[in-house]
């Protein structure tokens, strides 16, 4: 059976500009081994979706204003719902001349925002997957994070074949975490603090207390996360901005961010972003990108310890 038989392909628009690049670079640092690979203009993946599992490939049609998104034939079934988390992992829904408006306003913002046409928030493919990830992220470097990750997969993923290389393993669901020991996620290189958080978290997802998806109210799913040990305002905050896509997440704490601003407090930095409402989720992007020009950031630093680089 060929490639070109076991899938088909459709296409998702968008309001331009469009930072793809910006975003494939974003999304490759922190790659899920086994689950995802990000080429020089494609993303793949593995994809489950209730009992339905398969394997997807976007590459990017500028002059269509579109992505292209080649998928297998399993995921028929479950294209609504398929389509809508592409959507989000994307930031399809983005209007970028609203948000550069906003925040051109702010003389802080204004030259970054010149120089990153069409930037977008990257979303978040499994809710689970992304706190997964925030967590095994605090208080190491990205790359470190993104090791770790890898090894969280191939010990608790499911194996998948699929004709793309690398793409190996479905992403860890919530019912098989919520049933690992510590000992069992500790025994990655993870400490047992996080050990511990990732079990509560899939524990909470699974029992439905807790939902990691967009149309949920931001500020209860935040307060549920603080309240799960070893999650700090800062994991929370990161997770509402990518799981949940709320464009006025902020996590003040940010170090990379605090610095961009001039070293400010943690206070000051909410005054001022008083000015990017509602698109204070944007503005910590652009504040990122300008502190590392090559891709890698990410790394922040909240209360109590609530360090990450997710």
């Amino acid at each position: 059976m060929t490639r070109e038989s076991e899938s088909f392909t459709l296409r998702s628009s968008y309001r331009p500009p469009f930072d793809w690049t910006g975003l494939l670079r974003f999304l490759r640092a922190r790659a899920l081994e086994g689950v995802e690979r990000v080429e020089e203009d494609a993303y793949l993946r593995t994809a489950q979706l209730g009992d339905h599992t398969g394997w997807i490939h976007v590459r990017h049609a500028p002059k269509r204003h579109a992505l292209l998104v080649e998928l297998s034939h399993s995921l028929g079934p479950v294209l609504p719902a398929l389509r809508g988390r592409l959507r989000r992992v994307f930031d399809l829904g983005a209007r970028p001349d609203a948000i550069a408006a906003q925040l051109m306003r702010d003389p802080l913002l204004a030259d970054a925002v010149r120089r990153n046409p069409g930037l977008r928030v990257p979303g978040a493919f499994d809710g689970f997957e992304l706190a997964v990830r925030a967590v095994l992220g605090q208080q190491i470097t990205v790359k470190a994070a993104t090791t770790l990750a890898g090894r969280f997969v191939a010990a608790f993923g499911e194996p998948i074949e699929t004709p793309e290389a690398g793409l190996t393993r479905l992403s860890p669901t919530p019912q098989r975490i919520a049933e690992a020991t510590v000992d069992e996620v500790a025994s990655l290189g993870i400490i047992q603090t996080r050990a511990r958080s990732i079990i509560a978290l899939a524990q909470e997802v699974t029992s439905g207390r807790l939902r990691l998806e967009p149309g949920v109210r931001p500020e209860g799913m935040i307060a549920r996360l603080v309240a799960l040990p070893g999650i700090g305002m800062w994991t929370a905050q990161y997770i509402a901005m990518r799981a949940l896509r709320w464009p006025d997440a902020f996590p003040k704490e940010d170090v990379a961010m605090l610095k961009q601003l001039g070293g400010v407090s943690a206070a000051r930095a909410e005054e001022l972003s008083r000015a990017w409402r509602p698109w204070r989720s944007y503005a910590m992007l652009h504040l990122w990108q300008r502190g590392a020009p090559s891709g890698g950031a990410g790394s922040g630093s909240g209360p109590e310890g609530d360090t990450t680089a997710a």
